[in-house]
């Protein structure tokens, strides 16, 4: 059995509470490896070592700690296939998106690293004649990264790196559910020879570990990928000291096919942005409004294409389009949601089920004759389930895709540019596909509106999360 370690001030560090969490592979119920159940005095610990080596690494040239991201990028690559494998494992994912999520990462931090020479400050014109004005953009300080489960490997990549180019440094807490391959990124940070102190791991329980990674003093920033009920919290323990938050939270996106939509896209996107990752993403479309005019075609096609959805044990079968759910708890989850939905109406056309005994499999599930009141339209479901509700006028497509309290993402297909602005113009959200599945680049700016987040990730805007102004004021003689 295979026992983790935290990552604190540059060491490897023994459970000295002697409790464990045990990790399971979802696909399996089998335990696969046990974390360290982490108290606050880890979690402190990490963060003074954290508060230690900042003013160091701030000192630092920006191109100097990009090489440094430069080599974990390398890292990661040398160990693609240990860590492809570490994601199929604990997490469930198909091996094809998990050695994406493996090279995405290496990618992302090499992208990072390459604005080291890019990002920069301003100088504003003074009313006074001997006087200059600039803006510095200078480091936060110590920053905490609480990971979720569903982009385990990535979501260390999305925070530390962005953090720790720009002067930060960094403590990150992985989810319980998804340990291992963080253990695995310490190690890839250890041998590079990353400053101790600079990245700290963490693990334990959210309402311990990330509790105090928020709630801390000395902490001033805290990212969170997650739950609203977890944002929610996350701000309530950063809220005392003022501190800094960045949330990405739930989605329920929105996908609007309009009568001249090309089905074949439509439907490719729709499915390849509902099943991926078991429908376990934020962005995924969550929701499908299609024109009543169209709606036979399309249902028609959408059949077709979830019948041909592969689902199976991604630790045996490499061509799969979805894998398990990632526990018990979010299996009856997705149950009791599908439930819900027939009880108020909604016509099951096909899935609805669990999968087997063993393991948290569950059905593609299409839902039709489905209305905007029903919870299964306005709560987040995170699994492979697609509610469709059927429009005439397309104002009532905008409106009742804006009837959400997230605001995340949402998608479009026409090929009307005219009637595609006038949606883009109309929606809500912090992200609009139009023709193409809901995917992000790593040079946009994942952000969402409402109860979808605070802040954003990635790109420009992404990187100036981790930093903070200092205006000067400069008077000389002449």
């Amino acid at each position: 059995m295979k026992e983790l370690k935290m990552y604190i001030d540059g060491r490897f560090i023994e459970n000295q509470s002697d409790k464990w969490i045990d990790v399971l592979n979802p696909s399996t119920e089998e335990v696969i490896s046990k974390m360290p159940d982490g108290t606050p005095e880890d979690a402190r610990a990490a963060i003074n070592a954290a508060v230690k080596a900042q003013l160091s690494w701030e000192s630092l040239t920006s191109i100097e700690r990009a090489g440094y991201l430069t080599r974990i990028a390398q890292g990661i690559r040398k160990r693609e296939q240990e860590l492809t494998d570490i994601i199929i494992r604990e997490g469930g994912k198909t091996r094809g998106l998990a050695n994406v999520e493996v090279l995405f990462t290496a990618d992302y931090l090499d992208y990072i690293a390459g604005w080291a020479r890019r990002y920069e400050g301003e100088i504003i014109p003074s009313d006074r004649p001997h006087e200059n004005i600039f803006v510095f953009k200078k480091p936060i300080g110590v920053t905490t990264g609480i990971l979720p489960w569903n982009f385990p490997f990535f979501l260390i990549a999305r925070k530390a790196a962005p953090a720790l180019l720009t002067g930060n440094t960094i403590v990150v807490k992985p989810s319980q559910l998804t340990p291992e391959n963080a253990y695995v990124f310490a190690q890839i940070v250890d041998e590079v020879g990353l400053p101790k102190g600079v990245f700290n791991l963490v693990n334990g329980r959210g309402s311990v570990i990330g509790h105090e990674l928020a709630a801390n003093p000395k902490v001033g920033m805290v990212s969170l990928t997650g739950s609203v009920e977890a944002g929610i919290q996350t701000m309530a323990a950063a809220s005392a000291n003022v501190t800094k938050v960045s949330l990405e939270l739930g989605g329920k996106a929105p996908g609007i096919v309009m009568p001249d939509a090309d089905l074949d896209l439509a439907v490719k996107s729709i499915i390849a942005s509902r099943v991926i990752n078991t429908g376990q993403v934020c962005n995924c479309c969550e929701r499908v409004y299609v024109h009543s005019s169209i709606k036979e075609a399309f249902l028609e096609k959408l059949l077709a294409g979830f019948k041909q959805v592969k689902v199976g044990d991604p630790n045996q079968y490499t061509d799969l389009d979805m894998g398990p759910l990632i526990d018990a708890k979010a299996l009856k989850s997705v149950e009791e949601k599908v439930k819900k939905a027939i009880e108020q109406g909604a016509e099951l056309l096909c899935g609805g089920h669990r999968i087997g005994t063993k393991g948290y499999f569950f059905e593609p599930t299409i839902l039709i004759n489905c209305t905007q009141k029903m919870d299964i339209i306005q709560e987040e479901t995170f699994g492979p389930v697609l509610p469709v509700v059927e429009f005439t006028e397309v104002e009532d497509a905008i409106a009742w895709a804006n009837d959400c309290e997230y605001g995340l993402t949402s998608s479009i297909y026409t090929q009307n540019l005219d009637m595609a602005f006038k949606l883009i113009r109309a929606l809500k959200f912090g992200e609009t596909y139009v023709n193409r599945e809901n995917f992000e680049a790593m040079q946009g700016f994942h952000a969402g509106w409402r109860k979808s987040g605070i802040g954003g990730a990635d790109g420009k805007h992404g990187l100036e999360e981790y930093l903070q102004t200092q205006l000067v004021y400069l008077e000389t003689k002449g």
